[in-house]
């Protein structure tokens, strides 16, 4: 462990403690791709032990103009994403702030920025969406005095914004049912984006699974489906389903864009929506409206305006209390069920 100067660290130190030269302290503090892992974490080490900021950054602390929110977000073109970030832009516009944008993908990208952000990325607060924040790095983030407003996941010592994913599941199942359907399927993607994204789906399933056994069903392996967030990849994997001697009546899809894809594949196969087939959706993204799919709708929007209202909040007084807010979810009924 680095020990502590008696005077603010420079880069000269960073470098000497880490044995690497000035230039690979730059380029690690510019996140610049051309550092091998072992040595990036080299100089972030030398970096958290000397306590070291930049010079750039010390300066613009001291400037009150200089006020920037950044946003860290997975999946940057998914309509849920733009949504929400369409959501943060316009809590925005008539403040003093700007708006930059980091994406990630992959762990280790995320806990570089993270790592990083806090002394060098001239921040005045950050949100992130729909992204894992581990202990390491909350405590970073907390100790760099970095206001931070997490979207879609929970922890107690940062403010977050949320859904109740399980119990959207549950409110599709119950949805369903009375509706009268008791053949039901799912379509969602479960699977691990190497542990950095949130990916409610497996919630959305469980809910799902939790409803229909409340009522004496079950979903039967035949009926799960596993696909991609895209409608093409939707429209292959549930052709399968769609052609069992006895498919499902109704499918609860865990996004809009599944559904649509499910939606699309069975008029190709010559099932009317939703007579023969009835199509349920997750998101209330901005098209399902257009094609008239009925979908949960999750607040996508307001989330991302609420996210700016709590940071701004907290720059303004730091005493005031974390906030973690749960935002209501909705049926929202239209052609498709």
């Amino acid at each position: 462990m680095p020990s502590k100067l008696n005077r603010p660290a420079t880069i000269y130190d960073v470098a000497k403690q880490a044995g690497v030269s000035i230039s690979t302290v730059s380029r690690v503090i510019n996140a610049s791709p051309n550092v091998s892992d072992a040595t990036r974490e080299r100089v972030q080490a030398a970096i958290d032990g000397l306590d070291f900021v930049p010079k750039a950054e010390a300066r613009a602390r001291a400037m009150k103009d200089f006020s920037r929110i950044g946003v860290v977000t997975p999946f940057f073109t998914a309509p849920a994403f733009v949504q929400r970030l369409r959501g943060v832009a316009e809590g925005l516009i008539s403040t003093r702030y700007e708006l930059t944008i980091y994406t990630v993908e992959s762990i280790d990208h995320l806990n570089h920025y993270l790592a990083t952000l806090p002394i060098t990325g001239h921040l005045e607060g950050l949100i992130l969406l729909s992204l894992r924040v581990n202990d390491s790095s909350a405590s970073k983030l907390v100790q760099n005095g970095l206001e931070t407003v997490l979207i879609e996941y929970p922890r107690e010592d940062l403010n977050t914004v949320e859904i109740d994913d399980l119990e959207g599941g549950e409110m599709a199942a119950q949805y369903l049912i009375d509706k009268g359907h008791r053949k039901l399927g799912f379509i969602g993607d479960t699977s691990d984006l190497g542990a950095y994204a949130i990916l409610p789906i497996t919630l959305r399933l469980k809910g799902f699974q939790n409803g229909l056994r409340e009522h004496g069903l079950s979903l039967s392996d035949q009926y799960l489906c596993t696909s991609r967030y895209e409608v093409k990849d939707a429209e292959e994997k549930i052709e399968p389903m769609l052609r069992l001697p006895e498919p499902p009546t109704a499918i609860f899809a865990a996004t809009d864009l599944q559904a649509i894809g499910v939606i699309n594949k069975a008029r190709q196969l010559g099932f009317s929506v939703p007579e023969d087939l009835a199509v349920l959706g997750f998101d209330d993204i901005d098209v399902a409206d257009y094609v008239g799919l009925s979908t949960i709708h999750q607040p996508l929007d307001e989330s991302g305006r609420l996210a700016v209202e709590i940071l701004l909040s907290r720059l303004k007084d730091s005493e005031r209390p974390l906030r973690h807010v749960r935002l209501p979810l909705s049926i929202v009924e239209r052609e498709t069920t």
